[in-house]
């Protein structure tokens, strides 16, 4: 009963606070035109740009900006609101948030502050903390990155003192990534309601405290007192950044030309990039989301068409109608490894990349193997066209049966333990190379332009459904060659020399990175968890 009482609470104090809102909204358009902040704006273009800002012969400078259309190239925070209605309350939620788009639209930027309020009741509204959370700490800094203004940024890492980022925004959306991703000292945005506590503690989608200009002074005010920060950046696509002409000792414009303006390189990121969520491979824009909804219906029939093909037909013949579906696989090599005598199967060793890298490694070679995995969700290894094999952790037992199973035949491997989307291979596990020296490097690549194939926080079944319903999803497997000889264990190698050198192989072959983080690191940071599937007792084991 705690959370339908919430809502109508929050109903009740939306309806009550309607009224008021409108009154603020037009004293708030009133002492714009008194207190000429529209001659304000204008000033801005007055303003150097910020390709000019020289930091030379200053001690530590601090420095105070906006996070839309400032550091960030994007003016429109809505994408950003769509990804954690998306994410983090389903597929409903981000429809009434695109519905509502008509309205944001004619509202524009002169009223800004109402607009940021309907988008943040209908993306916060019931949703848990803890699912907020993962949003903002999973999926959004894998966006905000990719909308980093290369030449604000640099502005930003070259001051030493103190960096304060004032923001209309919720503060929870964006806090984590400025601090961690960009050394932010203070965060400053609009704060949530909220109702419960611990687990049950959700968001009312109501805001506590202002957003508009005078709030933004005030903290300003508070974190610097009467000394002012040496630069202020601004931008002509925030109604509010003629806030920092008063309360910055130099300011700059960083879309005085938009033209010049620069997305900031991947090999620039502040830190590596190696992990994030989401199911979304896109920037949400209201078009792009139209696209997407128009698609889903076809995209879903489209998932059944190809999951027939990959269930039904014999590996030949899906290799060759899966394209008709705009399906595309591309493969390179096709080695014909010789077997040793006392061992009957090839250990095929694959980089992760989704939970159909076996189904793909099995199309290609035209015969059936098996996929071992140390954690798959029942569902998955019901619906699973080729036999999988759980490994139990325990390496005498897994040893065992990984040995029992290349006697009966061909075995896929993914050392990794789980998918990584980015250019990068976790660490693999050196338990394979310790049993088999007849081993098939593979490196396995993915595109997909809609939809992520896979998921730490999600239902993992729905994996292989999102990357089939992509309109054109494309896998790539290069087989690398037997391993040599004298590669292996059997040459005297350590079983982690061997691993270490066929992740560096495959690396190589993919213009991937080799990192030392673990299944573990990326579960944690993703999730909460250690991503490991409790399983039942069944007759299976």
């Amino acid at each position: 009963m705690v959370f339908p009482m919430a809502l109508l609470k929050i109903a009740a104090h939306w309806l009550r606070s309607g009224s008021r809102e409108a009154k603020k909204i037009k004293s708030y358009t009133q002492l714009l035109h008194k207190t000429s902040s529209f001659r304000s704006l204008q000033v801005l273009s007055l303003c150097p740009s910020v390709a000019k800002c020289s930091l030379e012969g200053r001690e530590s400078p601090s420095i105070v900006c906006d996070f839309q259309s400032t550091l960030l190239t994007t003016r429109s925070f809505f994408p950003f609101f769509m990804l954690l209605a998306f994410e983090g309350g389903g597929l409903l939620r981000a429809l009434l948030l695109l519905l509502s788009y008509p309205i944001l639209l004619v509202l524009g930027n002169h009223h800004h502050v109402l607009s940021l309020r309907i988008m943040t009741f209908i993306s916060f509204c019931g949703l848990r903390k803890k699912d907020v959370d993962l949003v903002a700490k999973a999926v959004l800094p894998k966006f905000f990155l990719e909308n980093l203004d290369a030449r604000a940024y640099q502005v930003w890492a070259s001051c030493k003192g103190k960096k304060v980022v004032v923001t209309g925004a919720p503060r929870v959306m964006v806090e984590w990534f400025l601090k961690d991703y960009l050394g932010a000292n203070e965060v400053a945005g609009a704060e949530m309601k909220v109702v419960g506590a611990g687990a049950w503690c959700f968001f009312t989608g109501l805001i506590d405290g202002g957003l508009g200009v005078a709030s933004k002074h005030k903290v300003i005010r508070d974190i610097f007192g009467e000394a002012k920060p040496d630069i202020g950046l601004v931008s002509f696509g925030n109604p509010h950044d003629h806030i920092f002409l008063s309360n910055c000792k130099q300011t700059y414009l960083v879309n005085k030309d938009n033209s010049s303006r620069a997305i900031l390189p991947r090999e620039k990121y502040p830190k590596p990039l190696i992990f994030h969520d989401g199911r979304l491979a896109f920037l949400p824009t209201p078009a792009s989301m139209l696209a997407l909804f128009l698609w889903l219906p076809y995209g879903l029939f489209l998932f059944f068409i190809r999951a027939a093909i990959g269930h039904l037909l014999p590996y030949k013949l899906a290799k060759v109608i899966a394209p008709l579906s705009g399906l595309r696989l591309r493969v390179e090599g096709l080695p014909l490894p010789t077997t040793h005598s006392n061992q009957k199967g090839v250990l095929y060793v694959c980089n992760h990349r989704t939970l159909l890298d076996p189904l793909f490694v099995g199309i290609a070679i035209n015969r059936p193997l098996t996929a071992v995995t140390y954690s798959l969700s029942p569902i998955s290894e019901l619906i699973s066209p080729i036999k999988t094999a759980r490994l139990s952790r325990d390496r005498k037992l897994d040893a065992a049966k990984i040995t029992k199973l290349l006697n009966e035949g061909d075995l896929v491997v993914c050392p990794e333990g789980t998918t990584c989307r980015e250019p990068y291979l976790l660490r693999f596990s050196a338990l394979f190379a310790e049993l088999s020296d007849n081993m098939v490097p593979v490196a396995i690549d993915t595109n997909v332009g809609m939809f992520y194939g896979t998921t730490a926080s999600g239902f993992k079944f729905l994996d292989p459904v999102f990357f089939l319903m992509n309109p054109r999803p494309e896998y790539v497997l290069r087989f690398l060659g037997p391993v040599p000889a004298e590669m292996t264990c059997a040459a005297g190698r350590t079983a982690m020399e061997v691993a270490n050198g066929i992740q560096k192989k495959l690396a190589d072959a993919l213009g991937f990175e080799c990192t030392s983080l673990t299944r573990k690191d990326k579960y944690l940071m993703l999730a909460g968890n250690e991503g490991i599937v409790e399983q039942r007792k069944s007759r299976r084991s």
